[in-house]
C-alpha cells in the first residue's frame, strides 16, 4: 500500500515496419465484385481499407496480409514515441524494491525489547508533518524501520516517514514527490503530463500498441513450414551491414518478444480502462466489484464510546493471525465512518496473495470484503487474476528472475519502435530515389 506499486496492486490510482512483405498478386477488379478466392468478410474488409486509406497509400493488393501490414507500418508509426517512451520507464522501474531497500534509513537493529504501539509511531510522525494525517503503516520486520505515508490530492502531496519501532527515533522524512522511481512512475502513467491529459495518452498508446503486436505476428507467419526456420533464426555472415542487422532484430527478436508485449499490454490495458478490466474479471468467472471500499455498513449512535487506539488492537490481531507474513500493513479510518484497514502479505514485493482485512473501528468486528481486496482464500478464479495484475506487468510473479525477464524485454520493446522507424524510412527514401 505504501509504494506506488503497493497502491496499484490494491486498486488505488496513483493520482514498427515489418518486412516481410505478401507476395504481390494479381489486381483484383476495380468493381470489387466477390469472387472465388475473396470471401464475404474479406471483400468487406477490403473495401473498407480502401475508402479509410486511399489517397493516403497506393493500394496494389486486397489480401488480407497487405492489410495487417499497412495497419501495423502507420499504427507504429503514431504511436512509437510513446510506446519508447513508456517502455524505457517500465525497465528503469523493474528493479525498483531492490534499489530502494538499499537505504541505511530503511533499517534498524533488532532488538529482544518490546515495540512500540502504531498508536505511538502515528503521533510521533504526524509531529514531523504538522496539518498532515498518517493514511498508512507498513511493518516489513524488526531489523526494517517502520514506514508511515502521508498522501492527498488537493493539494497533492506524498511523504513517508521512517522510524525505528523500538525507540521512535525518526530515521528519514522523505518527500516521495522528489523521489527518482516516483518520477520515473508518473512518465510511466502520465507521460509527465498531467493526469487527465496523460493517463489517457497512454491508455490508448497502448491499446494501439497491442495491435502492432497482433499484427506484427500475422504478416511475420510464414505462407509454408519450409519457411519459417529463417523467420526463427538470426543468421549474420561476417560484413552483414547494420541495416540488416537492424531489421533482423526487429523480425526475428521480435517475435520472440511478442508474448512479453502481450503481457505488457493487456495489463496494462487493465490499468488504463475500467471497462476492459470488468470485462477480463467477468470472463474469467469474477462477481465482485473492483474498487476498493472502506466505508463502513454499520451505523453507530452518536455517543457510543469509542474504542481505544483501534489501530493498536487490529496490530496485536494481525501479528497473532499472520506470524511469518513478509510484511504488515495499517489504514487507519480516516472518518468516523470508514474502517480500519489492515493486510498481510507473504512477499514483500509480491502483492497477489495479499489477505485485506476490515474491521469497525468501534467493535473491531471483521466486516466481509465485497470487493476482490478481501481474504486470499476467498477470492475465485477472476479475483485472482485481476489481483495478478501487477505482478504479471513488473514479472514479480516470478520473483527477481521474473523481474530481469521483464526489465530485458522492456528495454527490447523500447527499441522496436526505433528499429521499425529506420527500416520504414530507409525504404522511404529507396522509393523516391
Amino acid at each position: 500500500m505504501l509504494s506506488d506499486s503497493k497502491r496499484l496492486s490494491s486498486g488505488e490510482r496513483l493520482g514498427p515496419d515489418d518486412k516481410y512483405l505478401a507476395p504481390s498478386q494479381s489486381r483484383r477488379e476495380e468493381s470489387f465484385v466477390v469472387d472465388n478466392y475473396l470471401s464475404t468478410v474479406d471483400s468487406f474488409l477490403c473495401t473498407l481499407y480502401r475508402t479509410s486509406v486511399s489517397g493516403v497509400l497506393k493500394y496494389k493488393s486486397c489480401d488480407m496480409k497487405k492489410l495487417f501490414y499497412k495497419l501495423h507500418l502507420w499504427l507504429g508509426l503514431v504511436s512509437g514515441l510513446l510506446v519508447f517512451v513508456i517502455a524505457l520507464t517500465g525497465a528503469l522501474y523493474a528493479f525498483q524494491a531492490e534499489i530502494s531497500s538499499i537505504g541505511s534509513y530503511r533499517h534498524v537493529t533488532a532488538r529482544q525489547t518490546p515495540m512500540l504501539p502504531p498508536s505511538q509511531w502515528q503521533a510521533i510522525a504526524e509531529q514531523q508533518l504538522p496539518g498532515k494525517k498518517v493514511n498508512e503503516i507498513r511493518y516489513d520486520g524488526p531489523s526494517k524501520a517502520v514506514q508511515l505515508a502521508f498522501y492527498g490530492y488537493n493539494p497533492t502531496y506524498y511523504y513517508i516517514v521512517f522510524l525505528d519501532p523500538y525507540t521512535g527515533n525518526v530515521r528519514k522524512v522523505k518527500n516521495m514527490d522528489k523521489d527518482f522511481f516516483r518520477f520515473v512512475m508518473r512518465g510511466h502513467f502520465y507521460l509527465w503530463l498531467p493526469p487527465a491529459v496523460g493517463q489517457p495518452l497512454v491508455a490508448g498508446a497502448t491499446l494501439l500498441f497491442l495491435l502492432v503486436v497482433v499484427s506484427g505476428l500475422v504478416i511475420w507467419i510464414p505462407r509454408n513450414a519450409a519457411t519459417i526456420k529463417n523467420r526463427l533464426l538470426l543468421r549474420w555472415k561476417k560484413g552483414v551491414g547494420w541495416p540488416r542487422v537492424n531489421y533482423d532484430l526487429h523480425v526475428v527478436g521480435g517475435v520472440y518478444a511478442t508474448l512479453f508485449a502481450l503481457i505488457f499490454a493487456l495489463t496494462g490495458l487493465v490499468w488504463g480502462f475500467p471497462w476492459f478490466a470488468q470485462q477480463l474479471h467477468r470472463l474469467a468467472g469474477g462477481q465482485t466489484s473492483l474498487r476498493y471500499n472502506d466505508v463502513t455498513p454499520y451505523r453507530h449512535p452518536a455517543d457510543t464510546l469509542r474504542a481505544t487506539e483501534p489501530i493498536d488492537r487490529v496490530w496485536l490481531l494481525m501479528r497473532k493471525a499472520y506470524p511469518d507474513a513478509a510484511s504488515v500493513e495499517i489504514r487507519p479510518p480516516r472518518t468516523d465512518t470508514t474502517l480500519v484497514v489492515a493486510s498481510a502479505s507473504p512477499c514483500n514485493d509480491k502483492y497477489w496473495k495479499t489477505d485485506y482485512r476490515y474491521f469497525d473501528r468501534y467493535t473491531l468486528k471483521e466486516v466481509k470484503s465485497e470487493t476482490i481486496y478481501g481474504r486470499f482464500a476467498d477470492t475465485n478464479a477472476g479475483d485472482k487474476l485481476l489481483r495478478m495484475n501487477y505482478d504479471l506487468h513488473t514479472g514479480a510473479i516470478l520473483g527477481l528472475p521474473g523481474k530481469i525477464i521483464a526489465f530485458l524485454a522492456s528495454l527490447f520493446i523500447a527499441g522496436l519502435p526505433l528499429s521499425g522507424f529506420i527500416i520504414w524510412w530507409r525504404r522511404r527514401k529507396k522509393r523516391r530515389a
